[in-house]
């Protein structure tokens, strides 16, 4: 299995911390994936400019044995059994949202994907989940821990933190 794996959950319609945990429990039941470990669980304001509900947003450690597309797609497919529409606005309102973060040293640049996630340093919802878990995680483009690493202000959307887990 390969580990070192951050993938990042949101959502912001019905149960979101139920739709988060749907996320946790589906992956878990894979046999070609585990959970790790888990963030806190932080409320957090939209962003965009799209008006909205607030999302819950937290990172997730995982290990799998499989291939990172075929990871993409598979959590792809959780998205879309907790009811996402794939065919809603950027940005826009979800019942889940699955990104990969870090999958272990991996550079990758594709048309639908791209690893390290381009935008997760920008995002402090994001940004401080995955800083809990990954402090000693070398990042595979800087070559640096990510303790290491100046990141530039984000912008504030995180409200609080409303869990101390998924697991």
């Amino acid at each position: 299995m390969i580990d070192k794996i951050f993938l990042g959950l949101g959502s912001n319609l019905g149960d979101r911390f139920g739709n988060l945990k749907f996320a946790v429990d589906e992956i878990n039941k894979s046999d070609r994936c585990r959970v790790l470990r888990s963030s806190a669980v932080y409320e957090t304001t939209p962003y965009g400019e799209i008006k909205q509900d607030n999302f819950y947003n937290a990172v997730i450690e995982i290990e799998t044995a499989l291939g990172f597309f075929d990871l993409y797609h598979f959590i792809k497919s959780i998205e879309r059994n907790a009811g996402r529409d794939e065919s809603t606005e950027k940005w826009g309102p979800r019942e889940l949202d699955i990104d990969i973060i870090f999958y272990n040293e991996l550079v990758y640049s594709g048309e639908s994907l791209t690893i390290p996630h381009k935008e997760y340093a920008n995002r402090d919802f994001v940004l401080t989940p995955l800083l809990e878990l990954a402090l000693d995680y070398k990042h595979p483009v800087l070559r640096k821990k990510l303790s290491d690493i100046k990141f530039e202000p984000t912008e504030n959307h995180i409200l609080q933190k409303t869990y101390e887990s998924l697991l």
